[in-house]
């Protein structure tokens, strides 16, 4: 009977162990399922994404495990987010916001309403956003989280910079990089400097656009981030498109192809494929263009991305539509619009349905369906007032937000107010790294810059011109020229420093150091020489010619003045440009010895076929004898 008894006590003992281990091998097995299923979102996997996050919140369930079934929906809302399915995402997200609500997870709460933030970012329903970041940055900055407080930080800057509130998105931005720098985050900050540089871009300032994007892309290289390499590169490539440099736009674009293919990123590879599309059919390279956005299609139909696929199926539907194209087909063209017309209608993208009203209409009355073609007219015109409606409406409530913000904070309201207007004045008058540093607080702004390149240039005749000719007539002569020079400078990113009378003074390698700003500058001269002879005089209307003059060398740059500020050069390669200037010739681009040797110096490998005619030894006021050259093309 003992033996019995002991017997049964040690099976009951062998039955109650394994009890426990099973329960901690579930929480295990589960906590695995979650962290596999976030590794898989990492690399674009969604399908097996979904089935694991799918399998880690029913297991949860099952073992009222309410953390990580919190988990599993807030990936799956992840999952369906970049899908593009933002109503199931945003049903996932608050599941899971329920089930951490519950448990007081602080932390997992800011994270979970940042994430809802980003669905109705995608919507652009911006508001909404805006709150939900907002209510995620409290939570985060009540509970000390400064990874939530840098995150939500940061996606106020994009929402910012979406609606084009740029002055607010980059004082965002700035406080995230504060908040990153704290936390010892490069990476991130390597993100939020990117996003500064997406400012730049979109006023137009190129080169300081370029500055912010090679500093994120040197952090991200140093770091071996090739994803973050990889979207640098293609913001890169975004300013040479705007600059139409096709060559380096596609150079910078297909570096970043490369790299999203080595890392299987399915995603970034329909992107590129798309972006690379688009830019060949507007180049007429027709067949290159349907072989990308064939690519692209194959890819958003494996990853179930509906927004990508019904975009690129308009691109498709588009290009089969064009008459040049050697794959013309109207069959083929109706086929993919009306798809794209039908999937845009699912994910409820307004602004993208009547695009594509618009199109097949044109493809319609192109082939002489003219009954069609009102039909799909009729649909474009009245989804485009309802979206324009809508839009108004949503101004209307941004506008009311605003104003209940502006009355709960009116003092800080009018500083910014003032800040921004400073700031806009600055912009307009002194190059944008100037004008950052004195909105910094730099009282004084000098610096000596060893290589650079100045520009002088004078209207040939100017004197007799100007006594023969109205007030108005001449400044509005100049105006024009000028505008001309202008227009030049911006292009190629040198800084236009002033004008004296008819005199024009541009700089190259100032204030942001160049190494070509010797040969960058001769473009910059000829292309001045040559668009000068479109312009003829008002009165006599004889060809209007200009002398100009350069010389490469070291110059103190600074900035003068209190009230009225001017960025200004001082030194001897200023004189020695304007002496160049004063001796040139009708039509000549005088230079000097030093110039060509900058010229030289610098080997970008670039065909800008330049040539330098010898002018002997001649006397130069203030200089002595030089041996000078004129530059020709």
């Amino acid at each position: 009977m003992i033996d019995k008894i002991k017997f049964m006590h040690k099976n009951e003992s062998n039955k109650l162990q394994p009890d426990v281990d099973s329960e901690a091998t579930l929480v295990e097995k589960i906590v695995e399922l979650n962290n596999h299923t976030w590794e898989l979102i990492q690399t674009s996997q969604f399908e097996d994404a979904q089935c694991k996050g799918e399998e880690a919140q029913l297991l949860a369930h099952k073992s009222n495990n309410t953390l990580q079934e919190g988990r599993a929906y807030n990936y799956l809302g992840t999952i369906a987010r970049l899908r593009g399915n933002y109503q199931n995402s945003l049903e996932y997200y608050q599941k899971s916001l329920t089930l951490f609500e519950a448990i007081e997870d602080t932390n997992r709460i800011s994270v979970v309403i940042g994430n809802i933030g980003i669905v109705y970012r995608n919507l652009s329903d911006y508001q909404m956003a805006i709150e939900c970041y907002e209510k995620a940055l409290k939570i985060a900055q009540d509970s000390g989280n400064k990874e939530e407080m840098a995150r939500n930080t940061g996606n106020l800057g994009n929402i910012y910079l979406i609606m084009g509130l740029y002055t607010a998105a980059l004082e965002n931005y700035n406080r995230a990089i504060v908040i990153e720098d704290d936390l010892g985050n490069i990476s991130r900050k390597a993100i939020h400097t990117g996003n500064i540089g997406s400012i730049y871009f979109h006023f137009k300032e190129y080169s300081l656009a370029l500055e912010y994007y090679f500093n994120a892309l040197n952090i991200h290289e140093q770091l071996g981030e090739k994803l973050g390499i990889a979207i640098q590169s293609g913001n890169i490539a975004g300013v040479h498109l705007s600059k139409k440099d096709y060559r380096a736009a596609l150079e910078y674009y297909q570096n970043a192809l490369d790299i999203y293919l080595s890392l299987d990123n399915k995603p970034g590879i329909a992107k590129l494929k798309n972006v690379i599309g688009f830019m060949n059919h507007n180049l007429g390279s027709f067949q290159d263009a349907m072989e990308c956005f064939k690519q692209a299609l194959t890819l958003y139909e494996e990853i179930r991305d509906k927004e990508g696929l019904a975009f690129t199926l308009l691109k498709i539907g588009t290009l089969y539509g064009e008459q040049e194209f050697e794959g013309y087909n109207p069959a083929q063209a109706e086929q993919y619009l009306l798809q794209a017309i039908s999937l845009n209608g699912e994910l409820g993208i307004k602004k993208e349905i009547y695009s594509c009203h618009e199109t097949i209409a044109e493809l319609y009355n192109q082939i002489g369906e003219g009954s069609k073609a009102y039909h799909h007219h009729k649909l474009f015109h009245d989804l485009e007032n309802e979206v324009q409606s809508e839009e108004a409406k949503k101004r209307a409530e941004q506008f009311d937000y605003e104003r209940k913000t502006a009355e709960r904070d009116k003092q800080t309201a009018v500083e910014r107010a003032k800040h921004e207007a400073t700031e806009q004045l600055l912009h307009n008058v002194l190059p944008p790294t100037i004008a950052a540093k004195i909105l910094d607080g730099t009282k004084l702004i000098a610096e000596k810059l060893d290589n650079v390149t100045v520009l002088f240039a004078d209207i040939v005749g100017f004197t007799r011109l100007s006594q023969r000719v109205t007030p108005e007539e001449l400044v509005q002569g100049l105006d024009t020229i000028f505008s001309e020079f202008d227009t030049l400078a911006e292009k190629h990113g040198l800084e236009k420093i002033k004008t004296i009378g008819d005199a024009y003074m541009v700089v190259s390698g100032a204030p942001i150091p160049r190494e070509d700003h010797a040969q960058i500058m001769a473009t910059m001269a000829l292309e001045m020489v040559d668009s000068i002879r479109k312009f003829t005089s008002i009165k006599t209307d004889a060809p209007i010619e200009i002398r100009v003059g350069i010389h490469s060398g070291s110059v103190v740059a600074g900035v003068i003045g209190k009230k009225k500020f001017a960025y200004d050069l001082w030194g001897d390669a200023v004189n020695t440009a304007s002496r160049m200037e004063s001796h040139s010739l009708p039509g000549k681009i005088h230079v000097t010895e030093e110039f060509i040797s900058a010229c030289i110096e610098f080997d970008d490998s670039s065909d800008r076929n330049l040539q330098f005619t010898s002018r002997g030894k001649i006397e130069i006021k203030g200089k002595g004898i030089m041996n000078t050259y004129f530059l020709e093309q």
